[in-house]
């Protein structure tokens, strides 16, 4: 049985929101070495603060249908590089009891250990649902916090607690819980709770898709300009730094009622498939952005947290309009790249499904993102499928398009010795090192 401090995963229970085939030789041997990593590995891997993806890759794998011997090569190939675990300090955890303490221990990485010890034991003595509605979601100033931490870090708290959601896994949820405690909240205190302000509130009807949105924000010079490529932190340095309340003002624009949920959920997870495989340069090779990569590897969990009884729905609301918004803001901080659909449409598919499944399980290269990907894609699909015939102005993936994003993702990452992701579409910089595409 899963606990806050054990990992057990049961294809019975916890095969996921989408999976291919599970194991249950591959739970067994993905559950003892995610128990391995929990107990010996830090929540970065360098003191840059580059995060730890295994417990991300191997429930991908899992999920994905693949091996025991898939989970333990990439098992392997990730251990080595990772930090070793803090001690813990038992003075400290019993500190986070109090709010003030608790408050004052946030966004320093030494705590990790200490967070993740005093988070498990908080699930274990009230559960997942109470302690995230408690911790993250309650409206008072420590949640605030909280929830502003768990869209840092390029949203990788935010993934870790899709993880643990979706595959029925306290401890997991309490690692998701510990990390977002030691990241930053300034994107909260800049960009979330403003645009919530500008938007006068949570649960306002969407007028506008977010391919409206983007079209939108492209045509505007200020904003689509104001991140540059030198910039240390595009979104900080550069988007709302130069052009906050122009950003707000689209920002605010992405809202979702009550009766929108899955509407909206569709239009995200589509908009962001899209301006990730659409965002090409027809003279070089086929890349995929590694930061609107997250965006996409984030959407398939919010058909479960658009749904998870254990929120409210105003907090399940509040989530779609956060994850809308960054999507937004990722796309501008990344210089607004132009998106080609032809790109997609013309590709050609020489992996069906089961052979994408099975290449992102097995490759040699990954550190979680790419099996992230093809799954969430191929979660797309199904979910998308209904709007097809209505939405085709507002969703531009459809059809045969999704297996041919999986098919672009797959093959522009398998060359040995070349770099797997391109880092920032819209400028012409992230594309100068790469060669061209070969033409017939």
């Amino acid at each position: 049985m899963a606990t806050a401090s054990k990992i057990h995963l049961s294809p019975e229970t916890d095969s996921g929101i989408f999976s291919s085939g599970v194991r249950e030789d591959t739970a067994r041997t993905a559950s003892v070495v995610l128990q391995e990593d929990m107990a010996n590995h830090h929540v970065f891997f360098n003191d840059e603060g580059f995060h730890n993806h295994i417990p991300h890759l191997l429930l991908s794998i899992y999920a994905l249908g693949g091996s025991p011997e898939d989970i333990l090569a990439a098992y392997n190939n990730n251990k080595n590089y990772q930090r070793p675990s803090v001690p813990t300090v038992v003075e400290v955890i019993n500190d986070m009891n109090d709010t003030e303490k608790f408050q004052a221990y946030l966004g320093k990485e030494k705590h990790y250990s200490n967070f993740l010890s005093f988070f498990q034991r908080q699930i274990d003595e009230k559960g997942v649902g109470a302690v995230l509605n408690e911790y993250v979601f309650a409206g008072d100033g420590r949640a605030e916090s909280m929830l502003s931490r768990l869209f840092g870090g390029l949203i990788h708290p935010l993934i870790h607690l899709g993880f643990g959601l979706e595959f029925n896994q306290p401890a997991i949820v309490a690692q998701a819980l510990a990390q977002a405690a030691v990241h930053d909240d300034w994107m909260g205190r800049d960009f979330f709770l403003p645009a919530e302000k500008l938007a006068e509130g949570i649960g306002k009807p969407g007028k506008k898709s977010l391919l409206q949105l983007l079209d939108e924000i492209r045509k505007d010079n200020t904003l689509a300009h104001s991140a540059k490529y030198t910039d240390t932190n595009k979104i900080r340095d550069g988007v709302l730094h130069r052009a906050p309340q122009e950003m707000l003002k689209y920002a605010a624009q992405y809202t979702v009622s009550e009766d929108q949920v899955e509407e909206r959920l569709a239009d995200m997870i589509n908009n962001v498939v899209y301006y990730t495989s659409a965002a090409q340069r027809p003279s070089k090779v086929v890349k995929l952005d590694f930061f609107f990569i997250h965006c996409v590897n984030s959407s398939i969990f919010f058909s479960k947290l658009a749904l998870l009884p254990i929120l409210d729905q105003r907090t399940r609301l509040r989530l779609l309009e956060w994850k809308g918004r960054m999507d937004l803001l990722m796309y501008v901080s990344r210089g607004c790249p132009d998106l080609l659909r032809d790109e997609i449409i013309r590709y050609p598919v020489t992996n069906e499904w089961p052979a994408v499944f099975a290449r992102g399980a097995s490759h040699p290269s990954d550190d979680g993102h790419l099996a992230k990907f093809v799954r969430a894609v191929a979660h797309g699909q199904n979910v998308c499928k209904a709007y097809e015939s209505k939405a085709s102005q507002t969703m531009p993936v459809s059809g045969n398009m999704w297996l041919q994003i999986a098919n672009m993702a797959i093959d522009s990452t398998v060359e040995e010795n070349r770099t797997m992701w391109i880092r920032s579409t819209g400028f012409d910089e992230a594309w100068e090192h790469l060669p061209g595409r070969a033409r017939l």
